[in-house]
């Protein structure tokens, strides 16, 4: 059986990677597909408070590793708003400080001058709007042409365990949908022609993936796909997971992309 998972901690537990810990967070890094995986290891996030910003400075300089020191970038939030567990990339979106407008006698009066321009869209899902993810950001890239993307999605899991405690980050893009059996066309350097950074939050677990973990191969088919129908697992506080996730990764951004504002600046411009 394949498998269905988005975290390439459990796609190839071969592949060449790195393990340190850092203020109680494991960090793994794993070269693959020509590019680098970096996973932030936490406990629940939705239990998780934060206090002193310590997970936050840990992603931001992980991100910050990640995005090009210059020139524009579209922060692009993935998924289904109206659908809790896809509703993390949308969510973040409303919290990244869009910045490309802010120049001239607007950044002068309001004293936000110096900053790195950045965009923001939510391009929505293909059954709400008839058009692919992909296909709006081609069109924004091609017309603004920044640096790079920053793509925020919702993620598959194998391991339960791993939902809302994981946090991964990735330079080679990412394939919408993929974890969760509805790919979508990938997003990537390739298909964009500029860098995308992904990040996401595993959020679902495929049932069938979940029974054959639990039972083995002997579960049978219609039990774990009842009338073939795929099902998900999600946690009870997926609410919860989705809101403090959505800001960890929307601060995060923000942070890597324009470092002269504090935390506080940020909440106080971006919400």
């Amino acid at each position: 059986m394949n498998f269905r998972t988005d975290l390439a901690l459990e796609k190839n537990e071969t592949s060449k990677r790195t393990v340190r810990e850092k203020d109680g967070c494991k960090v793994t890094r794993i070269e693959e597909d020509g590019g680098v995986y970096i996973t932030l290891e936490v406990g629940s996030i939705s239990d998780h408070i934060d206090p002193d910003d310590t997970l936050l400075e840990l992603f931001t300089e992980e991100l910050a590793s990640l995005v090009p020191k210059e020139g524009l970038v579209l922060a692009a939030g993935l998924g289904n708003r109206a659908v809790t567990p896809d509703a993390l990339g949308p969510l973040a979106a409303e919290r990244v400080l869009a910045t490309r407008h802010i120049k001239g006698e607007i950044a002068k009066v309001t004293g936000l001058e110096g900053l790195r321009p950045v965009s923001v869209v939510s391009p929505g899902v293909l059954g709400c709007t008839g058009m692919e993810a992909f296909e709006v950001l081609r069109a924004i890239v091609n017309e603004t042409q920044p640096a790079a993307v920053i793509a925020v999605d919702a993620l598959a899991a194998r391991n339960p365990a791993r939902l809302g405690c994981t946090v991964q980050l990735s330079s080679v893009g990412i394939s919408p949908g993929a974890g969760v059996g509805n790919s979508r066309p990938r997003i990537d350097a390739s298909t964009l022609g500029v860098p995308v950074i992904s990040i996401g939050i595993p959020t679902v677990v495929d049932a069938s993936t979940f029974a054959q973990d639990l039972a083995g191969d002997g579960v049978p088919e219609e039990k774990a796909a009842p009338r073939g129908a795929q099902m998900m697992v999600t946690p009870r506080e997926i609410d919860l997971i989705i809101d403090r996730g959505s800001r960890l990764l929307a601060m995060g951004i923000n942070r890597a992309l324009n470092p002269s504002l504090s935390v506080e600046e940020f909440a106080q411009l971006a919400g």
